[in-house]
């Protein structure tokens, strides 16, 4: 908190991208520098931890898609932000029963959060597995890009329409300099026709332009160009044509207001996925239809696998389990609001899930 007053006291105003990145990316103040949220005990808990399932069924489908192209001799995983490490170790867990794949494959973890990775090494313990900083360090493929509430949590800025001026959200001290608000600036032209060319422009007054997500589906879509593979990213997010404010944050699995403790709570907002559909069929990739999370693991096997893991189970266990499935598969929970989206190199049709 201390350190964005300071920063703002200095340069007075900062776009809210440049906020988002210092509140969660600084080395020293960042949230996910710094904090270890996941789990019950976090400020958020993932697919991955509430169901062991979650990540069998991920490991499953890359395995099918492996085969898919070839069974190659060698295939690369990355998982991108691996938060506490917990889907890697289930991928790995799933991936030994397939002796040809465990052979082949080898898992890059791109992680820039030294508190994290330190997290992660105690989690995973297996010579496959390496850690990344960029995606410019992959230099091998295929490559199977695996993104699990990843995508959710980089920088935006922030649009507000009226009429037919734009104008940018900035980040601003009040008079007493001891409180943080929003000052909307106007909007430069590079700007303004960068969201024109991205259609962005459509019904709602507040303009979401996920500027480094589109950077590093650019660097994704190069890699999976030169080496093939593809991209699988799990996230909540809409479909429709809608411009909408979508930006929270969370503690303690609470919402708070995003000014409340910056550094100490995660800030996320909304995927738009026709953007991303957009972004990639643009980069020359081929886009299966966007999908529930719900009908993606359905489609995969997790109800007959939990059917099957149940007949040695006791009571409370299976009990335990199908509650954690709920979760996973609920309309009302994660099932609906999670979306799926795949990506794979032009001239591949590989549809497991979709």
């Amino acid at each position: 908190m201390h350190k964005i007053i300071n920063i703002l006291k200095e340069k007075k105003s900062i776009p809210l991208d440049q906020f988002i990145n210092i509140s969660l990316y600084d080395k020293k103040f960042g949230y996910y520098m710094k904090n270890n949220p996941f789990g019950k005990d976090g400020d958020f808990i993932t697919s991955s931890q509430i169901s062991n399932l979650f990540g069998e069924m991920l490991a499953v489908w890359c395995v099918s898609f492996w085969e898919n192209i070839g069974r190659p001799k060698k295939v690369l995983l990355v998982e991108l932000g691996p938060g506490d490490g917990t889907l890697c170790k289930n991928l790995l867990n799933t991936f030994k029963q397939f002796k040809d794949f465990y052979d082949s494959f080898e898992i890059n973890l791109l992680e820039i959060s030294d508190k994290l990775k330190k997290i992660q090494k105690k989690n995973i313990k297996n010579k496959k597995v390496k850690w990344i900083k960029k995606i410019n360090q992959i230099n091998s493929g295929p490559v199977i890009f695996l993104g699990n509430e990843f995508f959710d949590s980089l920088p935006i800025k922030q649009i507000y329409k009226n009429k037919k001026l734009f104008f940018e959200k900035y980040v601003t001290l009040s008079k007493d300099k001891k409180k943080i608000k929003f000052l909307h600036k106007k909007a430069n032209r590079n700007l303004v026709k960068s969201i024109r060319n991205l259609n962005l422009i459509s019904t709602g007054n507040t303009i979401e332009y996920p500027i480094e997500a589109i950077k590093l589906l650019k660097d994704i879509s190069k890699k999976i160009n030169k080496y093939d593979g593809g991209l699988l990213t799990f996230d909540y997010g809409y479909t429709i044509n809608k411009n909408q404010n979508t930006l929270q944050s969370v503690k303690k699995h609470k919402y708070l207001h995003v000014f409340n403790k910056p550094g100490y709570s995660d800030i996320t907002s909304h995927i738009n996925f026709k953007l991303f559909h957009q972004i990639l069929n643009k980069n020359n990739l081929n886009v299966k239809k966007i999908v529930y999370q719900s009908e993606f693991l359905k489609k995969i096997g997790i109800l007959e696998r939990a059917n099957i893991l149940s007949q040695k189970m006791t009571f409370k266990e299976k009990a335990n389990m199908f509650y954690r499935l709920k979760r996973l598969l609920d309309s009302k929970e994660m099932g609906n609001l999670f979306k799926v989206m795949f990506a794979q190199k032009k001239g591949r049709n590989f549809s497991l899930g979709f």
